[in-house]
């Protein structure tokens, strides 16, 4: 499954800044763009597997997964 975020850019003094509109704290500052949009993916991707061991660590036993979509 492939999931898209919005990624918010703009540059910054010499710097290019970014965050992950969807996903609070992941956000990035890098020298280029392309740097950047490469950092705000891997940041991003870094979250999503702790949010998802944190849930499954909180729910403990005996729990269900359901797929929501918005």
């Amino acid at each position: 499954m492939r999931n898209e975020y919005k990624a918010i850019v703009k540059r910054d003094g010499k710097w290019w800044i970014g965050w992950i509109e969807e996903v609070p704290g992941v956000n990035c500052q890098e020298a280029t763009r392309e740097e950047l949009i490469d950092s705000l993916r891997v940041t991003l991707q870094e979250a999503l597997e702790m949010n998802r061991e944190d849930a499954l660590l909180a729910a403990g036993q005996d729990y269900q997964e359901e797929r929501i979509t918005v």
